[in-house]
């Protein structure tokens, strides 16, 4: 499992022209899946991003988490996180997971997150949507679960 995340100032995301999910201080996440990814471990990705203490404290140093700072979460399902350019131009999304598991895993990831921030919102998965954001700092980290936990 991959996440991007970066901190956002504001974000939101719109399917044909209307605005689905929208938060203000706090994580834009995109979430992407690969075969072998399970519940155990989008429980342990959702742990890991909520202890996070990544905002600045009155030092500026990262320090802060994100309930520290009154902050919410937009998680965004995609799939091109596990695309390869590496053969050719045009790239290969093959190592990303099947479409009908991913639903199932990334409604988890949501499910459970909720149960930790329950304000917390989400994209609907396979759309054509369009996200924005206002980056702040910027500041963006890619969390990859086979560096975090071995898998």
């Amino acid at each position: 499992m991959r996440v991007v995340l970066q901190i956002s100032k504001q974000a939101s995301v719109t399917l044909n022209g209307e605005t689905i999910a929208s938060i203000d201080k706090g994580y834009v996440l995109l979430v992407g899946m690969t075969s072998g990814d399970d519940q155990e471990l989008a429980r342990k990705m959702v742990d890991k991003i909520l202890k996070l203490r990544i905002f600045p404290d009155g030092n500026g140093k990262a320090n802060l988490s994100l309930s520290a700072v009154k902050g919410n979460i937009l998680a965004v399902s995609q799939f091109t996180l596990y695309g390869s350019a590496k053969e050719g131009n045009r790239p290969s999304f093959v190592n990303a997971m099947k479409a009908e598991q991913a639903r199932e895993l990334f409604g988890y990831f949501c499910e459970y997150m909720k149960t930790q921030l329950p304000s917390m919102q989400h994209n609907v998965f396979q759309t054509d949507c369009q996200v924005h954001i206002i980056n702040d700092g910027p500041f963006t980290l890619i969390l990859d679960s086979k560096e975090l936990f071995g898998r």
